[in-house]
């Protein structure tokens, strides 16, 4: 069942938040190993299910971008209420939206699994003509290298949310120079969803001084659920740690 995720943190972590973003069709589920292990760890934790998703591919058909920016920005509001620092962590779509909240909050960082800024499919470009005469196309879904595991995410991708999606990646492409907070990238060599003209986009434009890119040999597009899933979440929260220990 997918559902959202919230951990007080616990220990000398629990002033550190981390707001976690799932992506488009998808649901908390791909995100709940990450979530658990920086919880585990101590971090106060809070990862939201999007609008329009975890119900029905047709109610994320009617579902505005700027409704999957509210629940995440809130999510995020609400640990920079009960911590001293907050990070922003998203996985494709999510990595839009938490790109977004960097541009217009005062981060501490943000960590990326293969972030979403533009499209392999061509006729995204034209979604909001086909959105009209084609109501859903086949699913973008279980990306992952490992045999088995499934994310849960919708059968079908409703064209109308692909438009409303590339409205998402034009308006936080344009606000990239505004992302100071320094910023982490997991990447995956092999990745059937987001081409890497998103981590050419972001490279070109990011603000901030400091962007490493960490290649992911061994995982497909949700790599979270997936061969390097250990790799990212030791890496982020040794990097979700560091201004802690600055203190």
């Amino acid at each position: 069942m997918a559902k959202s995720f919230r951990s007080e943190g616990h220990g000398d972590l629990a002033r550190v938040g981390v707001a976690v973003c799932h992506g488009f069709t998808g649901s908390p589920v791909s995100m709940q190993g990450w979530s658990d292990y920086l919880a585990e760890a101590g971090f106060a934790v809070n990862m939201p299910l999007l609008a329009g998703h975890g119900t029905s591919w047709q109610d994320l058909a009617k579902t505005p971008w700027q409704n999957w920016y509210r629940d995440f920005e809130a999510s995020y509001l609400e640990l920079s209420a009960r911590c001293d620092t907050v990070f922003v962590a998203g996985m494709s779509m999510g990595g839009a939206l938490a790109l977004r909240v960097a541009a217009l909050h005062p981060v501490a960082g943000v960590a990326l699994v293969n972030p979403g800024l533009t499209f392999s499919d061509k006729r995204a470009q034209y979604s909001g003509l086909l959105k009209w005469v084609l109501k859903s196309v086949p699913a973008i879904g279980d990306d992952i290298k490992t045999p088995g595991i499934s994310e849960g995410a919708y059968t079908r991708t409703p064209v109308a949310a692909v438009h409303q999606l590339s409205q998402l990646f034009s308006d936080t492409t344009k606000l990239l120079p505004q992302v100071s907070a320094p910023t982490l990238i997991f990447r995956s060599t092999v990745d059937n969803v987001v081409p890497d003209s998103s981590i050419d986009v972001i490279k070109a434009h990011l603000g901030s001084s400091e962007l490493q890119v960490v290649p992911l040999e061994n995982s497909y597009h949700v790599a979270t659920m997936d061969n390097d899933a250990p790799l990212i979440f030791s890496q982020s929260a040794d990097f979700f740690r560091r201004p802690h220990h600055a203190i």
